[in-house]
């Protein structure tokens, strides 16, 4: 039996660990009611670049899974605190992407577009990317605008099968300046930080859970942190069986995490 005990902070992915599609996963309501009963903080993560936090907040609602939308730690707001660190009030940007990127980014007025002389150029999945877009980026990223990318995700899950992602966007950049962006989001270890930042967590009592062993399992190794996969995602037991990359422990599914965790 794993010792969840020692943790007192979890970040949890979100599709695949609690959710499916429109659907909430078993066990989710009762891992929430758990963290309120022992005092445990927590945030999820997520790799999506496209909505803010208030339309996860909602959408989750509409799942029956109520989550407050300052505890949703998505790239775009990672994106935007690593920035902070980098740069003034009023420095010039300019972004590919939607309006969960266009919202950190700008919502405040804490960063100005520009389409001029951006002193960043951050790319997150845009389904209304035009050429006239990636020109104006690479153009700047030439001239010496720094390359950020939100996630490295080439592809998406979608109704009709897997699309370009973001990581497809930086891709085509990349290709076209031959500079390499930063990357925010998982399996680099940035959002994850990010995320025991807002927390005021410590790394050494925090708790990775994910479905995947390519983005939450890698990144939290890459974050120095202990990680936890459930099978209710992308990862299956073969691939797990087959991979170098191993995580701390595995669950079926939430109801087993919470059975062990004493819930």
């Amino acid at each position: 039996m794993y010792d969840l005990s020692r943790y007192n902070a979890v970040l949890l992915d979100m599709d695949g660990v609690l959710y499916r599609g429109q659907a909430p996963l078993p066990g989710v309501n009762e891992l929430l009611a758990l963290f309120e009963r022992r005092g445990i903080v927590y945030a999820c993560v997520t790799n999506n670049a496209m909505l803010t936090q208030d339309q996860y907040e909602a959408k989750l609602a509409a799942m029956g899974i109520r989550i407050p939308g300052a505890r949703i730690v998505t790239s775009p707001i990672a994106t935007r605190r690593y920035l902070e660190t980098q740069a003034p009030r009023g420095t010039p940007a300019y972004y590919i992407g939607m309006n969960g990127l266009r919202e950190a980014l700008f919502g405040d007025g804490y960063f100005v577009y520009d389409e001029q002389r951006p002193q960043f150029i951050v790319v997150g999945l845009d389904y209304t990317a035009t050429y006239a877009k990636f020109q104006i980026a690479g153009l700047a990223i030439r001239a010496g605008a720094r390359f950020i990318g939100t996630n490295p995700d080439v592809t998406l899950p979608s109704e009709v099968g897997l699309v370009p992602g973001a990581g497809s966007l930086l891709a085509l950049l990349r290709t076209a300046t031959d500079v390499e962006p930063f990357v925010i989001g998982k399996p680099e270890p940035t959002m994850l930080h990010a995320a025991i930042d807002i927390l005021h967590a410590d790394p050494d009592r925090t708790l990775v859970v994910g479905d995947r062993l390519d983005t939450d399992i890698a990144g939290a190794k890459a974050a120095g942190l202990a990680s936890a996969l459930v099978l209710t995602g992308v990862a299956t037991p073969a691939a797990l069986e087959g991979s170098a990359l191993q995580p701390d422990v595995v669950y079926g599914g939430l109801p087993e995490l919470v059975a062990e965790w004493g819930g």
